[in-house]
Formats: structure tokens, sequence, C-alpha cells
């Protein structure tokens, strides 16, 4: 576990996950910018959920889609077995740069480590250094952690220019990221079911009835309210044989009583159905 303290009395305690210098720390930065808080980066998003919902955490920030691989089912997964509620969302640009030893050459690298989903955002890469192997690792800093106590030309890593700067390494190369539209989005959430100002987006959860019709039933209820849904993933149910749930986020705040009188109705077509909460949705760039 990875803490960072700041100076004052009474700090806001937000966890994510990895260690300094990962896209979810940067996410927690940019979101809680101006406050006063505590970052505390953990090894895993079990850790961070099971800490969160017994208040040992304030806030929580994680990622749980990306514009190049989709959604992240790691956290998606989590979310219909722990009580937390949905209070912010962030968009952050994702900027891998190629990081190595100082003074390292481009013909010396042999392996690049980095996060799975990382190594997969880079395919060109890879495709353009056919020589260079890509291997796995715990996370985007962490491998820079790694690479700098290796302290060898023939290992670099994919990170943030963050995770760089704290580890006092080079950025060979910089944005080797497929897409120039490389986004995570990530969910702020808490234990306490706050009531967010100016909210206008919602997140929910839902299981169908097993009948004919009855998720077209259920999105019919938004749709004759004029109430716009942004998102629908479905997710495996563990433990069930080939039944799904849905992840549905709409444009309101449940709040609203043309949300809450669809929400209604969708509960005569759903075995179950949990609202995760309300928050202003994140800005996209220009």
């Amino acid at each position: 576990m990875i803490i960072a303290a700041n100076k004052g009395n009474v700090m806001k305690k937000v966890g994510f996950q990895g260690n300094h210098g990962t896209f979810s720390e940067i996410a927690a930065l940019e979101y809680f910018q101006g406050e006063d808080i505590e970052q505390i980066g953990y090894h895993n998003f079990v850790e961070i959920m099971n800490d969160l919902e017994s208040h040992k955490l304030d806030d929580a920030v994680l990622p749980v889609e990306n514009t190049t691989t989709g959604i992240i089912s790691r956290t998606y997964d989590l979310f219909k077995d722990y009580h937390i509620h949905a209070v912010g969302e962030i968009n952050v640009p994702i900027r891998e740069n190629l990081i190595v030893v100082p003074g390292t050459k481009m013909e010396e690298i042999k392996e690049v480590y980095s996060h799975p989903e990382a190594l997969s955002q880079c395919r060109r890469f890879f495709q353009e250094h056919p020589s260079i192997k890509e291997v796995p690792f715990q996370d985007t800093a962490k491998s820079v952690e790694y690479i700098k106590e290796q302290h060898e030309h023939s290992k670099a890593a994919l990170a943030s220019y963050r995770a760089a700067e704290y580890y006092g390494m080079e950025s060979l190369l910089s944005c080797v990221q497929d897409s120039d539209t490389n986004m995570t989005r990530f969910l702020v959430v808490t234990w306490r079911d706050e009531v967010v100002e100016g909210a206008n987006k919602t997140s929910l959860m839902l299981v169908v009835n097993h009948q004919p019709g009855s998720l077209y039933k259920v999105l019919e209820s938004l749709a004759r309210r004029g109430i716009n849904m942004l998102k629908l993933e479905s997710r495996p149910i563990v433990g069930r044989f080939f039944e799904y749930l849905f992840y549905v986020d709409v444009e309101g705040d449940r709040s609203d009583p043309q949300l809450q009188e669809a929400f209604r109705e969708m509960q005569e077509n759903c075995l179950e159905l949990r609202v995760f909460g309300s928050y202003r949705a994140a800005s996209l760039p220009k």
C-alpha cells in the first residue's frame, strides 16, 4: 500500500489502484484538485472496495472504461458486490511514454514492461519494433520502478510522464499509444449516499426477468419519457449459466420525478434494479 501524506489536520482519504505515477493517481489528483487529500495506492481493486465499504477510505477513484479497449470489467464486476455510491467521474487522456534508464538508446531496448492494458494500447509500437518483447507487469508505474531497480539499458517501460518524473527516469519517446483519442473514464465512488449538486448523469445496474421482451420493456420505460440512455453494458453473472446483468448510464439526476417514475416502472420487469448514484458528467476534450 502506497501512502502520500499531505500537510494539514484533516485529510480526505482517497484510494486508487497502483503506485505513484499511475493514471489512476493522476485521475485522483485532478478530480480532487485544490482539496487536501491523502492518496492511498492499493495493489488491487478488491482491497480498495473492502476499505471503502468499511469506511477506512472516504472516496476511491476507479477506472471503468477506455476508448480503445472498452470497459474495464475488473472494476465493473465488483460494483454489484459492495454498497458503494457513484458521486463523480473524470476522463483522463492516456499518454503512454517509453521510459528508460537515462542515457538508453532505442537500439539497446530488448524488453518493455507495463500493465497488460497499456501494452494492448500500444500495438503499433510493437509492430514497428518486432524484436522488442512485451512483458506484462503489475501496473504502469510499478514497471518504471522495476526498470529503475534493474538499471539495464535493455529494459524499458510504458507509463505516464508522472511516473518518469517520480522515479527520475527518462522518457525516450512520448505518446506511443495507438490512438490520440485514447482516454480512460474513472468513476469516483464513496460509501456515503451523497446528493451531488448539479448531477446530470445516473448509473445503475439491473437484472431483467427471464421473459421475452423484458429488456425491451425496461428500455422502453426510458425512451417513452425522453430519457437519453448513454451506455448499456452486459456482464455475465458469476455462478449462473449464461445469465447476464446490465450496467446502464442515463442522462439526468435520480431525484428527477421522470427518472423516479421510470425506475419504478422498470422494476416490474427486473429481478433486481440498483441505482449506484448520480453525478456531474465529466467534460470531454474539444
